[in-house]
């Protein structure tokens, strides 16, 4: 059992707390429908900076059947090369515990230190326990110079969805940010790469773009905020997108 690293600090340490929060985030959230959903790129700050940008997304799970999710996180924490699963069987927050999966793979390595104190991942489950019942999840922690594109391919079908963490620039003055950010979006709407200085999650934006492309999967942009229009100073800030990928 993992423990929840940042309950407490990224959003809060208790059960009826925890709730108030999200159901707050989903009533500021974005609604969209999006057919044929297959990915969403969604951030991982504090809840009230970003909370409301990642339930405009997770708004798109409801009542769509996926009962696997692969979450691709970038490693805040702990430097290291190629991709990581955990160990773990389950993975715990103050709604519950998930269930891990995970599968075969020679270029991904069970390396359960890369999640220990990791928060790009774990801001995802209460999220996905507020949308979804009887889920699994393959938390999958991204190091430099991964190479697991066709591994993630393999694994996609009619019931996974596939999650991106990723916030976008970081402490810039707010219109300099507002610029670089779409920018960084026009990017991902066109399916291209995107800078590691504009996304913290570019390993995994990336992945997904290249799965895009080679699976013919439309980019939606469903939200854009930062943290200067939520509860932050407008002199450094963070920036946020939901971007969901649909089937072509």
């Amino acid at each position: 059992m993992r423990k929840a690293a940042v309950a407490g600090m990224f959003y809060p340490d208790g059960a009826r707390q925890l709730k108030e929060l999200i159901e707050i985030c989903f009533a500021k959230s974005e609604k969209k429908n999006v057919e044929g959903l297959k990915a969403v790129i969604v951030p991982h700050a504090g809840y009230i900076y970003s909370g409301g940008v990642a339930a405009a997304g997770y708004n798109l799970l409801k009542d769509k059947g996926f009962t696997k999710v692969i979450v691709l996180g970038p490693s805040h924490h702990v430097p290291f090369r190629g991709a990581a699963f955990d160990n773990n069987d389950f993975w715990e927050t103050p709604f519950g515990i998930v269930k891990l999966f995970s599968f075969p793979s020679e270029k991904i390595k069970n390396f359960p230190q890369a999640h220990l104190r990791e928060h790009s991942i774990e801001v995802q489950l209460p999220f996905l326990q507020s949308v979804m019942k009887n889920f699994t999840i393959c938390p999958i922690s991204l190091g430099s110079f991964n190479d697991i594109f066709s591994e993630i391919m393999k694994q996609l079908d009619d019931k996974t969805i596939l999650i991106i963490s990723s916030d976008l620039s970081h402490y810039m003055p707010y219109d300099v940010a507002k610029k670089i950010d779409s920018e960084t979006i026009s990017k991902i709407m066109e399916l291209k790469h995107v800078d590691y200085d504009d996304a913290c999650g570019a390993e995994g934006i990336n992945i997904l773009v290249d799965i895009a492309k080679k699976s013919g999967w439309k980019p939606v942009l469903v939200d854009y905020k930062n943290s200067g229009d939520t509860a932050g100073s407008k002199e450094g800030v963070v920036g946020y997108a939901c971007i969901a990928f649909q089937d072509g």
